[in-house]
């Protein structure tokens, strides 16, 4: 069983999570509105996969026998500098998701809560993945300054992104 404390944070999560999934449909708009449509697509696939890291966590609250609590969500920025400045604020956004994640496994660990440690095992990998994609996005759109071709050539590349949630059963 969930402990309030514990409960209280998951609960939270899943709002950071829905959070993180408008905040990426407001970068989406953002780059659909520079004529940058791989780049609105590339934020469109990453907003679907924060909901579904946070339904991931929804059903393992109601799993657990906890009551989900959907929380309201703070508007998202919705304007920028440039693309540049969208993945500056998409890689910081991850930093600050990867904080909450740690903050979890820390009450988790000092609970013993084993199923919830499981669980924010995957949330901590993934969150390795978040934050590595997002610099190395970041570090090519740096490269490239004022080359439109380039520019060009990576808003196709992220274009191609897709997701596809992990089957039942599969380590998700």
């Amino acid at each position: 069983m969930l402990s309030e404390k514990l409960l209280e944070e998951l609960n939270e999560q899943i709002k950071y999570e829905l959070y993180s999934s408008h905040y990426y449909l407001a970068m989406a708009a953002y780059c659909a509105a520079q004529d940058l449509e791989g780049f609105a697509h590339f934020f469109k696939v990453q907003a679907e996969e924060e909901k579904f890291h946070a339904m991931k966590l929804f059903d393992f609250v109601n799993d657990m026998d906890g009551r989900v609590v959907i929380k309201s969500l703070d508007e998202p920025k919705n304007d920028f500098e440039s693309i540049e400045d969208v993945f500056h604020s998409a890689l910081s956004h991850e930093k600050f998701v990867t904080k909450r994640i740690y903050k979890l496994m820390d009450i988790a660990t000092e609970e013993r809560e084993h199923a919830t440690i499981s669980l924010l095992k995957w949330y901590v990998d993934e969150q390795i993945e978040e934050e590595n994609s997002m610099k190395d996005i970041l570090t090519k759109v740096r490269r490239l300054g004022k080359d439109s071709h380039g520019l060009y050539m990576l808003d196709k590349e992220l274009g191609q992104r897709t997701f596809t949630p992990p089957a039942d059963g599969e380590n998700q």
